[in-house]
């Protein structure tokens, strides 16, 4: 079972300057519109194909999210991680939705916004 993570507790470790890696699982499209502050890409259907070049680290501590609570690719992805072997992967159910309704800024592949 994949264990969730909050926005809030994403965003201490964040101001704590802990590490974190997020992991957008949805397709390049939409990450390249807009993501979590830096977040990397990997859609939900290729991470058996990039998650070890990726993320090397099978002790980091992931974060997976896509777009809104209803949005299954997060919990895809979690699920693959943990088969993998990596050993501390979380689902931010909430995704871009919830982060966006708490006046967080996203970011573009060329500069942070606020949508």
């Amino acid at each position: 079972m994949t264990q969730s993570i909050t926005r809030d507790q994403i965003l201490a470790r964040l101001q704590a300057n802990e590490p974190l890696v997020l992991v957008e699982a949805l397709p390049p499209q939409y990450f390249n519109k807009e993501h979590l502050p830096g977040a990397i890409n990997i859609n939900h259907d290729q991470i058996a194909a990039l998650a070890p070049t990726l993320l090397p680290d099978k002790n980091a501590f992931i974060v997976t999210y896509c777009s809104n609570p209803q949005c299954n690719n997060s919990t895809l992805a979690a699920h693959q991680l943990a088969q993998l072997g990596y050993r501390n992967v979380f689902k931010y159910a909430g995704g871009k939705q919830d982060w966006l309704d708490a006046g967080l800024l996203l970011e573009r592949a060329d500069s942070a916004v606020a949508v």
